[in-house]
């Protein structure tokens, strides 16, 4: 069962890095489309526009895969945005957009990064009881079993010795009291 969930747990930390290698080439390219709006941005236009693009909060839902709850993303709220159209430029939209989508991009590579690492070390944790379970616990066991067998098979063969004295024994009293007749020989009494 640890060696299924083993595997499990391996199979998903390679789909999660993948899926952070993904996460971070998106992040790349939405701030490779933001890097025209850096000259400008200092210009504010009387808009905090790096504010309005901090996420207010990242939803995330918790996921049991492969028994660990790790967090999932769902998505990333921002504050409302609340300027006059007509009193700021229009490439203040443009660059609350964008900025907004890497903001959005990065709190999913940070969930992502936070489900990896979690999965590592479950994956970590099971890696040391199946080594554990393998190196140490089987090997004693089987030694032990091992052991038992050869108590088992010497009392048995003390046994099988202690019915043939008893038996040489009871063959022996017989002798002495019935004198080596047969049992067709015995005494009425005897017999009864």
């Amino acid at each position: 069962m640890l060696k299924l969930k083993q595997q499990q747990l391996q199979m998903m930390v390679r789909e999660v890095a993948l899926a952070c290698r993904r996460a971070s080439e998106a992040v790349q390219k939405a701030r490779e489309i933001f890097e025209p709006y850096k000259a400008i941005l200092a210009d504010r236009a009387g808009v905090n526009v790096q504010e309005l693009a901090k996420p207010v909060e990242v939803l995330k839902d918790p996921e049991n895969i492969a028994g660990v709850v790790v967090p999932v993303f769902r998505g990333v709220e921002f504050p409302p945005v609340s300027y006059s159209l007509f009193a700021t430029p229009p490439w203040v939209d443009g660059a609350l957009r964008d900025l907004r989508a890497i903001s959005s991009k990065q709190a999913e590579l940070e969930v992502r990064q936070e489900e990896h690492n979690l999965l590592l070390r479950e994956l970590t944790k099971i890696v040391q009881r199946v080594n554990l379970f393998e190196k140490l616990m089987i090997p004693d066991a089987r030694e032990a079993i091992r052991r038992i067998r050869i108590a088992l098979g010497d009392e048995m063969t003390a046994a099988v010795g202690r019915a043939k004295i008893a038996k040489g024994k009871i063959l022996k009293s017989e002798e002495t009291i019935y004198g080596g007749k047969d049992d067709g020989d015995k005494p009425a009494e005897a017999n009864a």
